[in-house]
């Protein structure tokens, strides 16, 4: 049996169970890994109001770490309330210490203040924040009253910057407080920004919920995801921790329970947006748009080919050419397009998504680059676009990427590479089947596997994790198209043969 990822989590201690270690232990649990609970402050508190802080001397947060290190070394440190100077300090010489050995993440959740209101720091400890830990952190998780305590009041995105600008490595300013019919966090990390949401869910029971998510987004990190992935999971965790919420014997609110069950939940996904959400994607219904063999070419006349040898979907991928003039590449495009055409197939454009509607194409696939190369602008004008019916497929790599593409509601979102391939330089590593069985159970859209379908038996197993089509690239030129239509309703009669468990990191 594998052995769970080891978290440490250096936080307060709840007398009434609700927050602090209590609550990391619970997002532990359901993440899968091993917390080892070190106390920095004991409090007195119950669900109503906190009564009581009490620092630990440095000595005995010193001794308790000291401890863990030689029998069970982190792979990540959370830290929650703190409490002193004096320990925040400890935390900052034993994460220099235990980076020596090898990576060591370090979420900053900033305990500065009870959802009661009691404040947790004075002015010395926030100048050692921001001077001595967020230089060392992975990520820092405050919400907005701490991200403006540390960094100064303003929007989220501008917090966040400046937060980095202090030296954290990325920074999650959670929403989960404020007001609207979402709930919206945004994330700045090197993998993605942008603003993650989900539908508010109105839970009276919310005790813990910040404790949850930053240990949530270490646990992630633990099991080797990136922040922005990361951010995802926890986002999930402590979305499902709210619905699990329930009344205590007190008279306050109670505490958050997490689902271990919360990674299969297809309504816990959010939606990542490059710009402030007015409200939650509306799902269109119906059939995929795209189903089975997914044929992808360079040539105008191989589309054609294929479409005439039964493909109902072929995407023309091209490429402008260093410096191929403007005049010479709409030409091309052009009579690619023109001699791709066929009636009643489906001919899908790669990344040219304006030249495609001049030229009467109505369906475009776009890769994240281009999703994020797109200005203000050009994303009213998409948008404007698929108003009037233009048919939208988007890549995706990742679970940000994934949670940024059902921002979109694309007709359907691919997922790749399934196996490694040599069609395009990637930095990801290979989905797997479980990977792409995991997309197909959790996206609000259909699924395309895409990357190394070498042979139709790869493709009959594409088709049995549940996907709505598989793509094929260079098999199209050693198998005909009838092997590769019977691979896949083969395959597809085993659907959903590969069930989704955890997803894997693929950077």
């Amino acid at each position: 049996m594998t052995r769970p990822p080891i978290v440490w989590s250096i936080a307060g201690l709840d007398s009434g169970g609700g927050a602090g270690l209590s609550a990391d232990q619970r997002a532990a649990d359901a993440m899968g890994v091993h917390l080892c609970a070190v106390a920095a402050a004991v409090t007195a508190q119950n669900s109503v109001a906190v009564e009581g802080i009490f620092p630990l001397p440095a000595l005995q947060i010193e001794a308790q770490l000291a401890a863990l290190a030689g029998d069970l070394p982190p792979r990540a440190v959370k830290t929650g309330l703190l409490g002193s100077v004096e320990a925040l300090r400890v935390v900052v010489r034993w994460i220099d210490r235990l980076r020596k050995g090898g990576e060591v993440a370090l979420v900053v959740d900033p305990v500065l203040r009870a959802s009661t209101g009691v404040g947790f720091a004075g002015e010395e400890l926030l100048r050692a924040y921001r001077e001595e830990l967020l230089p060392r952190a992975t990520v820092v998780t405050p919400n907005r009253d701490e991200a403006a305590r540390l960094a100064g009041a303003g929007e989220a995105p501008a917090q966040a910057q400046a937060l980095r600008r202090l030296g954290a490595g990325a920074a999650c300013v959670t929403g989960g407080d404020a007001a609207g019919a979402l709930a919206l966090d945004w994330l700045e990390a090197p993998q993605g920004r942008g603003w993650q949401a989900l539908p508010r869910r109105d839970a009276r029971h919310h005790h813990g919920t910040g404790c949850c998510f930053a240990t949530a987004l270490a646990a992630s990190l633990a099991r080797g995801f990136t922040v922005a992935d990361a951010a995802v999971l926890a986002k999930m965790l402590t979305t499902s921790a709210l619905g699990g919420g329930h009344a205590t014997p007190g008279a306050g609110a109670g505490p958050v329970h997490p689902s271990p069950g919360f990674v299969t939940d297809p309504a816990l996904l959010p939606a990542a947006f490059d710009e402030l959400p007015q409200a939650w994607p509306r799902r269109a219904a119906g059939p995929a748009a795209v189903q089975g063999v997914y044929g992808i070419t360079d040539r105008g006349a191989h589309a054609a080919a294929l479409f005439d040898a039964g493909l109902r979907t072929v995407q023309l991928r091209l490429k402008r050419a260093a410096g191929e003039a403007e005049a010479a590449w709409q030409a091309r495009l052009a009579g690619e397009v023109d001699a791709a055409r066929r009636p009643g197939a489906t001919l899908v454009v790669n990344d040219h998504w304006r030249e495609a509607l001049a030229l009467g194409v109505d369906f475009v696939h776009l890769g994240q680059e281009d999703l994020a190369a797109l200005t203000p602008a050009d994303r009213h004008d998409l948008a404007e676009a698929r108003r009037r019916g233009l048919r939208l497929g988007l890549s995706s790599h990742s679970l940000w990427e994934l949670a940024r593409a059902a921002a979109w509601t694309p007709d359907y979102v691919a997922c790749g590479p399934v196996w490694p391939t040599l069609t395009k330089a990637m930095p990801w590593r290979p989905q797997g089947l479980g990977n792409l069985a995991w997309w197909a159970a959790m996206a609000p859209v259909p699924v395309v596997g895409i990357g190394g379908v070498l042979e139709p038996g790869q493709l009959a197993d594409v088709a049995a994790t549940g996907a709505a089509a598989g793509c094929v690239v260079r098999g199209l030129l050693a198998h005909p198209v009838q092997a590769w239509a019977e691979a896949w309703r083969r395959g597809s009669l085993l659907a959903p043969s590969v069930l989704p468990g955890w997803p894997q990191s693929s950077l």
